[in-house]
């Protein structure tokens, strides 16, 4: 198996499951959020990343070190439920992708400030884009400790690449890594689909991953982006 001349050596926090989460200056700030519990200076922080930016693998991380229980937006009544029989820390996930109770959710917030406990609110999108139409929910979650995850940097998308080649024990030209890098959409989404792309056309060409084949798929499935330039 080789792989290309670019080493990404990179902190990474240890798999939960199957990943690993590798730590680069785009997700630092959300690393250090975690890291800092307890002691957080406001009761309500906000982790927003797009998909596949790590979100899950964090919330997984305070989870295992706080105790807290995890709810879906669309589930805000049971988080009530939840801290008015225990106050203890709580994740409510996706709060920008479901229709949930605003009231409860400005309960659940209230709660969380006059009980002191915790709660971690994910998200793809940032607050100030979330269709909430209760003001004094709006405010609260505006006023919340913002943690946001950028689009990868080159090296954290370069580590990530090579991970998921290895996962997949691929064979991999010299090369396809930083041409790849080079072309590709800057989001772990793009990753995961250019490199599932590429295992379902190796394994059916039964061949390994060359740079001919990276850039025929990264045309066909639609991931190369036409404003990067070669470099």
């Amino acid at each position: 198996m080789t792989y290309p001349q670019l080493v990404f050596e990179l902190p990474h926090i240890p798999a939960l499951g199957s990943e690993d989460f590798f730590v680069s200056a785009s997700n630092e700030q959300a690393v250090k959020l975690i890291d800092n519990w307890p002691g957080w200076p406001n009761p309500i922080a906000v982790l927003a990343g797009p998909q596949g930016s790590g979100k899950t693998h964090l919330v997984n991380v305070w989870r295992a070190r706080s105790g807290a229980e995890s709810f879906p937006a669309e589930a805000m009544g049971q988080a009530v439920e939840r801290a008015l029989a225990e106050a203890g820390p709580l994740v409510i996930e996706d709060i920008d992708r479901a229709s949930f109770d605003e009231n409860a959710a400005f309960h659940l917030l209230n709660l969380a400030r006059e009980r002191h406990f915790d709660v971690l609110v994910t998200a793809r999108t940032l607050p100030g884009e979330w269709k909430i139409t209760l003001p004094d929910l709006r405010s609260r979650l505006r006023s919340a400790a913002l943690v946001a995850i950028a689009e990868p940097d080159e090296a954290l998308l370069g580590a990530v690449l090579v991970k998921l080649f290895a996962d997949r024990q691929l064979s991999v030209e010299p090369g396809v890594i930083g041409y790849s890098m080079r072309r590709m959409e800057r989001s772990m989404a793009a990753a995961q689909a250019l490199v599932d792309a590429l295992d379902r056309a190796a394994l059916a060409e039964r061949k390994g991953v060359t740079k001919a084949l990276a850039a025929r798929l990264l045309a066909a499935e639609g991931l190369s982006n036409t404003d990067l330039q070669d470099g």
